[in-house]
């Protein structure tokens, strides 16, 4: 239940901070992405650096925060979930395909919430 609380609310703080209008060369943003250990880390970060405009990028296991700086004239944090869930790890704003997800070694299947 905490779970599901600590979402709603992350995602209301994160789409608020999309959903401003000015264009920002170095924004800072946060959202969820799910994983469990330091594979997943790389895997993710790897995933957040391969969008064009992408400054810098850390990923918390603990938390299960992704930070993010980014070049709003060159990328969206929507950009960046879709590049995360293409290898393999759900986010606030994009699911990874189940295909992608079963090949992920297995200390990194983490609980997928439907």
């Amino acid at each position: 239940m905490n779970k599901i609380v600590v979402i709603i609310l992350s995602s209301l703080f994160s789409l608020t901070m999309v959903a401003q209008e000015k264009k920002s060369k170095n924004t800072k943003v946060e959202f969820k992405v799910a994983g469990n250990c330091e594979m997943c880390e790389k895997r993710v970060e790897k995933a957040a650096f391969s969008v064009k405009g992408v400054k810098s990028a850390e990923w918390h296991a603990d938390h299960g925060d992704i930070h993010l700086i980014i070049n709003e004239t060159k990328c969206s944090a929507k950009d960046v979930a879709k590049a995360i869930a293409a290898v393999g790890h759900d986010t606030e704003f994009e699911k990874a395909k189940d295909e992608v997800y079963n090949k992920l070694h297995s200390c990194c299947n983490y609980e997928r919430i439907e």
